[in-house]
């Protein structure tokens, strides 16, 4: 099995920039490639200021400097010269198909025989990722949440044509990844299917917060009171301020993604529609469901607006566990709920529904009819139970 030492990462943005850190800390070679010069500069600093603070609170790994430790970080605009001599390429740029595609073919094709290339997309295809490389074997997803350093999960993910050994070995590489905030926790996705784990388990909620996102603005509910409904107690950012936080945008374009992939019932609702279209994005314009001109907003969440059934959520998240289970893209229910805890730091609905199928399946009957939303339907596996045994 080939030992991994030169990576290269490739994109050095809010994504890249906390990968090379922790590959980094992990001993690896790194040679970060962006086009931006701001980029590449604000990246170093990135990684600077963070191995000085690690320093400082004795948290760096045992015998490592700062100097040492950035010794192993170049940077370059030459993706192929880079590549010569890469055992990994981590590839984690703006989430377009074409250009991954492209990178991905540059990569196989400039590299040493057994050089890995792994695309830290967040849903899309590894299979098409792979599709015009003349080596699809070496493509793997690794699929890393942000920010890398504090978040415990990476999502290795297996293209139809990828090798157990490249696998394996993505596998290791991400297990030797540090995480400053917990225990790394490494989920195997072994079928490509649109969002993996945890993105996908959760996209479905979007059909029904889009629901009552728009049932709010036409009857005129202040989105504060929506936002009360929504929001978990003594979570970090409420709902509604998260989804301005991670941008509209993001959203709207993921949910067309999944209107595409796996059901039209993802179609971006009204609201969401508005805010895209009016370019009310959130904190990136300034405007979203909130005004952030004067910094983050702290909506007043004292009183709920009683339209939200939060038993939906877990009932749809549930089923769309059930679903990748009959997809394949994981074996085990378990599995889907550890990946949410590590990626998310709240707890998957699994195991909750080994106990409750028959209510949420009920559940969702009601109101797959009530949105009329046929996608939200109970699945054979949910109905039925026979997910409990599959742990």
């Amino acid at each position: 099995m080939t030992k991994v030492r030169n990576i290269v990462m490739l994109g050095f943005g809010d994504m890249g920039k906390g990968i090379a850190q922790i590959c980094l800390m992990a001993g690896y070679n790194i040679v970060a490639i962006d086009v931006n010069d701001e980029i590449i500069k604000k990246g170093l600093d990135y990684n600077k200021t963070g191995f000085e603070k690690l320093e400082s609170k004795g948290k760096l790994p045992e015998g490592g400097s700062v100097a040492e430790i950035m010794s192993r970080l170049n940077v370059s605009k030459n993706l192929i010269e880079a590549s010569k001599d890469a055992d990994l390429v981590i590839e984690a740029v703006v989430e377009k198909l074409d250009l991954k595609q492209k990178l991905c073919k540059d990569v196989i094709d400039n590299s040493p025989d057994h050089c890995i290339f792994a695309s830290n997309t967040s849903s899309m295809s590894i299979t098409e990722i792979a599709q015009y490389c003349e080596k699809p074997q070496n493509v793997i997803g690794m699929h890393f949440f942000n920010p890398a350093p504090l978040m415990r999960l990476i999502e290795v993910i297996k293209g139809d044509k990828s090798s157990d050994e490249v696998m394996e070995i993505g596998v290791k590489v991400s297990e030797s990844l540090p995480c400053l905030r917990g225990e790394r926790y490494v989920a195997c996705v072994l079928k490509s299917r649109p969002g993996f784990i945890v993105n996908r388990v959760l996209s479905p909620s979007s059909i029904y917060s889009n629901y009552i996102v728009d049932l709010a603005y036409e009857k005129g509910i202040p989105w504060e009171q929506i936002d009360a409904d929504l929001s978990r107690p003594n979570a970090p950012m409420s709902l509604l301020t998260l989804a301005d936080f991670t941008g509209r945008d993001i959203a709207y374009h993921g949910q067309l993604y999944y209107a595409k992939t796996l059901s039209p019932d993802y179609k971006p609702g009204k609201v969401i529609t508005m805010q895209y279209n009016e370019n009310k994005l959130g904190k990136k314009t300034g405007q979203g469901f909130y005004d952030w001109s004067k910094g983050r907003p702290q909506p007043d969440l004292s009183k709920k607006a009683g339209l939200v059934n939060s038993l939906v959520f877990a009932a749809i998240n549930a089923n769309e566990g059930c679903r990748i289970l009959e997809e394949g893209v994981v074996n085990s229910w378990k599995v889907i709920d550890e990946a949410i805890l590590a990626g998310m730091n709240f707890p998957g609905p699994m195991k909750y529904a080994t106990e409750h199928y028959e209510e949420l399946s009920e559940l969702l009957d009601e109101y797959s009819e009530k949105l009329g939303k046929p996608y939200l339907k109970p699945c054979e596996l949910l109905k039925t139970g026979k997910f409990v045994k599959m742990v």
